[in-house]
């Protein structure tokens, strides 16, 4: 069996438990200036501080939901090891692409979807890769999402790998990424606005060391078609048993990550939702039960 809780950060709460010191002769004072009214041996007034501890302590776990779950109910199934492969040269500059905004950038509105599609990777493991004239890794694989947005926010200048676009050398990059990776579904998604014209490696030959390896290409073309090659693309995609998008606008981007979410479904998590048990009304009954005591016995003494 496994322990945990549902809301963890309920915990921190338990950190206020020194204010329960610090205020007690507060209290008395305020509610009790005459102390010598009170009994010398009051129960209420020997034991307020430790009661009050436990019962808040009982509550704030009680709030925390703790819940206990069979541990094969925590088998998290695998997903796949998944890398971006973004475009970053100057073309992507470009603005007028959302037409909702037109002024931001296809590179804005790229990075912001692509954002929103790793955010639903729940078991994937996944890398970026950027690249314009050169191609460089900017997170190896990882399951960390949360990191990985993050990235992004580091990866906000244009022309970050400089200004031309070497697509041949962004599929290559991206394949030694995932050498890493022991899942065996291995996927790239390759977004880009122009057309390969730099790097020692054509995509050609990028493609077929990808087909060697078992991974899988889908393609983005964003903007007009004539500013890139959409035949080299869908050639990519075909090789590798992939797929080709084309997209003219924000929204047409939108839903190609959607088509591509369907395609490549992320596995559904069943930790913490199978053979569990929620313990949280344990602590909250001791605690009423305490309070309950404590009241009653001082009125007795």
């Amino acid at each position: 069996m496994n322990f945990s809780f549902f809301y963890p950060y309920a915990l921190l709460l338990l950190l206020l438990l020194p204010c329960f010191v610090w205020c007690k002769q507060k209290v008395k004072r305020v509610y009790f200036p005459k102390e010598e009214w009170l009994p010398k041996q009051s129960f209420f007034w020997d034991n307020l501080l430790f009661y009050s501890m436990l019962i808040y302590t009982l509550l704030v776990l009680a709030l925390a939901t703790p819940f206990i779950y069979a541990s094969e109910a925590n088998s998290q199934k695998k997903g796949r090891d998944l890398v971006l492969v973004l475009d970053t040269s100057g073309s992507m500059a470009e603005r007028g692409f959302n037409e909702q905004d037109k002024t931001q950038t296809k590179y804005d509105i790229s990075v912001a979807l692509a954002k929103a599609f790793i955010e639903k990777r729940h078991d994937d493991n996944v890398g970026l890769v950027v690249f314009g004239s050169f191609a460089f890794t900017a997170s190896p694989l990882t399951y960390d999402l949360k990191t990985l947005n993050e990235m992004f926010e580091l990866m906000s200048d244009i022309g970050i790998a400089g200004t031309s676009t070497a697509i041949g050398d962004a599929l290559n990059q991206a394949l030694r990424t995932l050498k890493s990776g022991e899942a065996k579904s291995k996927v790239l998604i390759l977004l880009t606005d122009g057309v390969h014209n730099a790097g020692r490696t054509s995509p050609k030959e990028a493609v077929s060391l990808a087909v060697k390896q078992g991974v899988k290409i889908y393609t983005i073309g964003i903007g007009k078609k004539e500013n890139y090659d959409a035949s080299m693309l869908h050639d990519i995609a075909k090789d590798s048993t992939g797929k080709s998008f084309f997209c003219q606008n924000a929204d047409e981007l939108e839903e190609v990550y959607k088509s591509i979410a369907k395609l490549e479904p992320s596995p559904i998590r069943s930790e913490q939702y199978l053979n569990k048990e929620e313990l949280f009304i344990y602590p909250l009954i001791l605690a009423l039960l305490l309070l309950t005591l404590l009241l009653f016995r001082d009125e007795e003494l």
